[in-house]
């Protein structure tokens, strides 16, 4: 086969749930678009994160699919629930070709209901007589295993390096709002979705408040609403007078929105999760909380970073084990790597 694939074929990626795994689908979407140059590749994600590849310019089309999970009653929603539904609506579009991101066997039944021809995932659940073409999910970067599904059909993979884009009437708006005080800008993710994630929030606290008193940098978050009150206690610790230098944008940015923020700040500082992804792929250096078994295959891609490898504990966090000292050497670190900041 030559490359590229002048046909114009109707492609679909699935890569629904988890927003830092589909943040990290940008390098296998860029390098099957060189490839398919005239095909149309429409994605099908979850909401909320699929928002994260609202301006990827290598899709045509973003789908929605929210899956109920188990014991969920039935919702009402503008786009497909069920597994049936979804598939009805794939079907209609009549796709040449499926590659699918995710490692479920229900990801796999999708497209087989949806009448997709040609199949490629990766042989897990069971699940590699529903495939046309398919790989093995080895205990490597998640980037390279969704690479490997365009190796197994064939495709070149030219590059693997990290981008993101985000929408240029919110950057105007967030840079209109940025404080105006020559600080270095510090994004900082306190919570996981996990709580054998999460830090202690005086710990957070201790860091936010050195940062600003030591450092002159400005504390900026943005997360999921409900976590609000959380990020209110860190904020509370903080003495009086650094206060103002601590900023929420949890219910002024939509995670779509974060892109813009993320891309005017100067470091990462935080525990593991899909914003830590996201600030990856704008290169934010960073200095990521992170447990053993989460460091080979859901490091940051392509920025530098400073990881915080947290022990596992008999019970209670595992992050316990982290001091704040530990956490403070590993900024100062990267902050040597910076340019100087005005």
């Amino acid at each position: 086969m030559a490359w590229p694939d002048p046909r114009p074929l109707r492609l679909l990626v699935i890569r629904y749930r988890f927003i830092g795994d589909t943040v990290l689908a940008i390098p296998f979407l860029r390098n099957l678009r060189a490839a398919f140059p005239n095909a149309v590749i429409d994605v099908l994600a979850e909401p909320v994160s699929g928002d994260t590849l609202i301006h990827c310019p290598y899709k045509n089309e973003l789908l929605y699919y929210g899956p109920r999970l188990k014991g969920e009653a039935k919702r009402r929603a503008s786009f497909p629930t069920s597994l049936w539904s979804c598939a009805q609506m794939l079907r209609a579009r009549r796709y040449d070709r499926v590659y699918i991101l995710r490692r479920s066997f229900s990801s796999a039944i999708l497209p087989r209901l949806a009448g997709i021809p040609h199949r490629v995932g990766f042989a897990t659940e069971g699940r590699g007589w529903l495939l046309q073409r398919s790989t093995p999910y080895p205990d490597k970067h998640e980037v390279e295993c969704f690479l490997d599904l365009l190796r197994a059909d064939g495709i070149p993979v030219v590059d693997t390096f990290n981008e993101n884009w985000s929408d240029p009437a919110t950057d105007a708006r967030v840079a209109a709002a940025l404080p105006a005080s020559g600080r270095r800008r510090i994004f900082l993710t306190a919570k996981s979705n996990h709580i054998a994630k999460d830090w202690r929030p005086e710990h957070f606290a201790a860091v936010a408040a050195w940062l600003i008193s030591e450092r002159a940098c400005e504390i900026h978050v943005c997360d999921t609403p409900s976590n609000t009150a959380y990020y209110a206690s860190i904020r509370d610790r903080l003495p009086a007078s650094v206060q103002s230098h601590w900023h929420d944008w949890s219910t002024l940015l939509s995670l779509g929105q974060t892109s813009s923020l993320l891309r005017t700040m100067q470091a990462y500082v935080g525990v593991d999760t899909g914003l830590a992804h996201l600030s990856a792929s704008f290169h934010v250096p960073m200095v990521v909380l992170i447990v053993p078994w989460m460091i080979k295959r859901w490091r940051p891609w392509d920025t530098r970073h400073e990881l915080i490898i947290g022990a596992p504990q008999a019970s209670g966090p595992a992050f316990a084990s982290i001091g704040v000292a530990e956490v403070q050497g590993a900024i100062d670190r990267i902050f040597i790597a910076l340019p100087p900041h005005s």
